[in-house]
């Protein structure tokens, strides 16, 4: 699910480049995704080779969009350096409201089996859950606060920022 409105506005206020992760699905996936079938983790490992290398094109980070819903998928792409991980939190409801209007190309039909399929950040996760239905600005200012905690902690230089959409 692409998550410009949060992923740019969150980019805009740290300073850093917005990767829309949903762009770089292979085609196969999004031809998938278009017949409403969901994709298994084989057919995830690409999509997250192509973000991951995008992250590490970024030399001073980046925020991306992705759906990272696995622990296992936020251990391949954290693997490459520190990524602060974001889960804005909703239910199915509001989910299906946000793909109706941006207009992605997963149809409906999908968000259940991506909120199927989440596992929530656990407490040996860098990163934050916040509410999804709460106003854009205060997303954006939770996330920036727990980012610069997390970051002055780690004293790290070269952090990225994912958001994951479910």
């Amino acid at each position: 699910m692409r998550q410009e409105p949060l992923g740019s506005r969150l980019a805009s206020r740290l300073g850093l480049p917005f990767i829309e992760g949903d762009d770089l699905h292979p085609a196969a996936n999004v031809a998938r995704m278009r017949e409403g079938l969901p994709l298994d983790d084989e057919m995830r490992k690409p999509w997250f080779e192509n973000v991951a290398a995008a992250l590490r094109a970024q030399q001073k980070g980046s925020v991306a969009s992705c759906s990272a819903l696995k622990r296992s998928y936020r251990s391949t792409l954290s693997a490459g350096g520190p990524i602060f991980f974001i889960h804005p939190e909703v239910d199915e409801v509001r989910l299906v409201e946000q793909m109706t209007m941006r207009q992605h190309f997963m149809p409906v039909t999908l968000p259940e089996s991506q909120l199927q399929t989440l596992e929530p950040l656990d407490a040996r996760e860098w990163g934050r859950t916040v509410s999804g239905i709460l106003p854009l600005a205060q997303q954006v200012d939770q996330i920036t606060s727990g980012w610069r905690a997390g970051s002055a902690r780690c004293q790290c230089t070269n952090q990225s920022v994912m958001i994951s959409p479910v």
